[in-house]
């Protein structure tokens, strides 16, 4: 398969995924965190992992944009870490976009009493319906998290193991805390894995380009 075949194969995949998720899985798996975790503050801990990488990123892109702008070499970590902030800013940004055009509700209820399914049994998408009570789907914090870590992966291979747990943690802090239904996730972790692998193969066709001329 070529690059684009795998990439709609795993749209397909993912979008069965979503729906049988939001079908049969998404509210017993909530209920079950309610019951077993309600008094568990880890999970909600965890889910600050990825909190520093929106500021984090634009740093690093406005540094590393200093740097190349003295004309010095950019070596791989930091060309590395410049694609992780482009990645995270552009993940970021489509992300935003999506949950306004899906309107999720969210399981608990967290801002100005937005209804949400284990306060009130509200379930469901309201297109294009916006507001923070409207903006579960997808997981920004999944999405952000894989940006990064899908970049990493393909830069950094052998290191696998430690990006499996980042991403593991950050998950099952959502899932424990409430934060976020499955589906939420598995859309978040897809749209964060497409934006890193595509920038990844951008910058590498530019590296062939330059290796030609």
């Amino acid at each position: 398969m070529t690059a684009i075949q795998k990439w709609f194969a795993s749209l397909v995949g993912t979008t069965v995924v979503v729906m049988v998720s939001y079908e049969w899985l998404d509210r017993p798996i909530a209920l079950w965190a309610r019951r077993q975790f309600v008094e568990n503050k880890t999970y909600s801990e965890l889910t600050h992992i990825p909190d520093p990488l929106i500021p984090v990123a634009v740093i690093i892109f406005v540094l590393v944009g200093l740097y190349v702008l003295s004309r010095l070499p950019l070596q791989k970590l930091l060309s590395t870490a410049l694609l992780c902030s482009i990645s995270v800013i552009v993940a970021e940004t489509i992300k935003n976009w999506l949950k306004y055009a899906f309107g999720r509700t969210w399981p608990d209820t967290w801002i100005d009493n937005n209804p949400s399914f284990l306060h009130d049994g509200v379930y469901g998408f309201n297109f294009f319906h916006g507001g923070q009570g409207y903006a579960s789907f997808p997981s920004g914090h999944t999405t952000v998290t894989c940006a990064v870590i899908s970049v990493l992966w393909m830069a950094y291979p052998k290191l696998w193991p430690l990006y499996v747990l980042a991403v593991l943690a950050v998950v099952i802090g959502l899932i424990g805390a409430d934060y976020h239904f499955f589906s939420d996730i598995i859309a978040g972790g897809f749209l964060g894995t497409t934006v890193g692998w595509m920038l990844m193969a951008m910058w590498q066709t530019r590296q062939d380009v330059a290796a030609r001329h």
